[in-house]
């Protein structure tokens, strides 16, 4: 690693959280938008679906070989590019007039965390010590959990009063002040010579195997689940699985995903749990769809509904900390899917009338944030516990990757489970389409009783 006697400070800070923001925040915001970008480009909701679930599909795939090249090619570097595919993403999208231009922009914003999140996590790292760096991380995490929180009602508020596209001029705004802040920063690499190279060839058949299954979830219905490219991209699907294992268990060194990692059960008890109640992201595009087009919400007011999650979820983080000294890691995890999974059941009670339903709704988003919350630090520390001291960084980064295709998949089977179920009523497909979160959080629930061990973080 390069020697410097630099020391990061607040200007550098403040660069990296908008570095976050501009994934979090901005490029999440369609959960609460998708509506108003269907009538403004006429995008068939199939596939306004797809490229809403590209972005974390992407930022998944290649969060690891990011984090890699960041590595060894300069982490203030990737802040760089981050940042460029950030800004040139929201161009695609702010100048898109059809699905394939908006998809493309979703793309490169995938793209875009995949190399911020990675790399600024690395320079908090490197130029912060002690106290200041806990502090520096702090502020990673509430640009993060605060931005994810905050989407809805910044997206929802921004779209209602000054239209969808300010959304993403915004998103630029942030990204040209971050790279001015960050400006200066002096350059931290390895400097490793005996680096492995890194597993092309898994990554390539891993994002084909991920990208045409999200396909047939988010497409298979408008082309017919027997048409010829539904079985076309399922059969593309299970080539690529097939392929991508063969390869990665001939590897016996630097592979893609290291199997190895998965014989550890907390680990991969910590990671299932966490890639499930991840999916639970789909509540957000089903609620949010559902009282705009079944009860006639705004954007903003279908944003102010989920205020309760924000200050819940940011409030919680530490409470969920303190509970892992206190009585280890599984039971504040247990708590947290069922938590999460009660506050989604609320807000399936979609045959209230809009007073009660409202109130359930408000309710339910504190839930799920207060879940979510106590969830958060646990499945983190487990996981990281968990893992051989020589592997914690590959740990770390597949866990994330976890996080990431978690929300993808979750958008894209809660949102198709809701446009397919629309001709029997907004109602049903919304009561429908959030049970299936409720799902992923009994998922979660059950690979944490059965994989994590009782003793985990104590």
């Amino acid at each position: 690693m390069e020697t410097s006697n630099y020391k990061g400070s607040d200007k550098l800070t403040l660069g990296i959280v908008l570095g976050v923001l501009t994934f979090w925040l901005f490029a999440q915001s369609l959960v609460n938008v998708a509506p108003a970008i269907q009538s403004d480009l006429g995008i068939p909701m199939e596939s306004l679906n797809l490229a809403i679930s590209l972005t974390a599909l992407f930022s998944g795939c290649f969060i690891v070989v990011a984090g890699g090249l960041a590595d060894k090619l300069g982490r203030v570097k990737f802040t760089y590019i981050g940042f460029i595919l950030s800004i040139i993403g929201s161009l695609l999208l702010i100048l898109a007039n059809g699905a394939v231009m908006f998809s493309i922009g979703r793309i490169i914003q995938g793209l875009s965390g995949a190399c911020i999140m990675p790399a600024t996590l690395a320079l908090m790292k490197t130029y912060f010590d002690g106290k200041e760096r806990q502090r520096a991380l702090s502020f990673w995490s509430i640009g993060s959990w605060g931005g994810s929180g905050v989407c809805s009602l910044a997206g929802g508020a921004i779209a209602t009063y000054m239209g969808w596209k300010w959304i993403f001029i915004f998103s630029i705004i942030c990204a040209l002040l971050g790279m001015l802040l960050i400006k200066g920063t002096p350059e931290s690499k390895v400097t490793d010579e005996n680096q492995s190279k890194f597993d092309y060839s898994g990554l390539v058949t891993f994002v084909i195997a991920l990208v045409s299954l999200n396909l047939v979830i988010t497409k298979g219905a408008s082309f017919g689940w027997t048409s010829a490219e539904t079985l076309g991209l399922a059969a593309l699907c299970a080539v690529a699985i097939i392929t991508f294992f063969a390869i990665e268990l001939k590897k016996k060194s630097a592979s893609f995903i290291d199997f190895s990692l998965f014989k550890n059960k907390p680990y991969s008890g910590a990671a299932f749990s966490n890639f499930m109640l991840n999916a639970v992201a789909g509540t957000l595009i089903v609620a949010n769809m559902y009282v705009q087009n079944g009860r006639n919400f705004t954007s903003f007011q279908s944003g102010m509904l989920s205020i309760g999650y924000l200050i819940a979820v940011l409030a919680m983080i530490r409470v969920g900390e303190k509970l892992l000294q206190k009585v280890g890691a599984k039971k504040p995890m247990i708590w947290g899917t069922l938590i999460t999974g009660t506050g989604v059941g609320l807000m399936a009670l979609t045959f209230l009338p809009n007073t009660a339903y409202v109130a359930v709704v408000l309710i339910g988003y504190i839930f799920f944030g207060l879940g979510l919350g106590f969830y958060a630090t646990p499945s983190t520390d487990t996981a990281i516990s968990n893992a051989p001291a020589d592997k914690v960084g590959v740990a770390s980064g597949i866990y994330k990757m976890a996080s990431s295709l978690g929300g993808a998949f979750g958008v894209a089977i809660s949102a198709s489970v809701y446009t397919a179920l629309l001709p029997s009523g907004t109602s049903v497909a919304a009561t429908v389409g959030l049970l299936v979160n409720v799902g992923f959080c009994i998922l979660s629930f059950l690979a944490i009783v059965f994989m994590v061990p009782k003793n985990a973080g104590k």
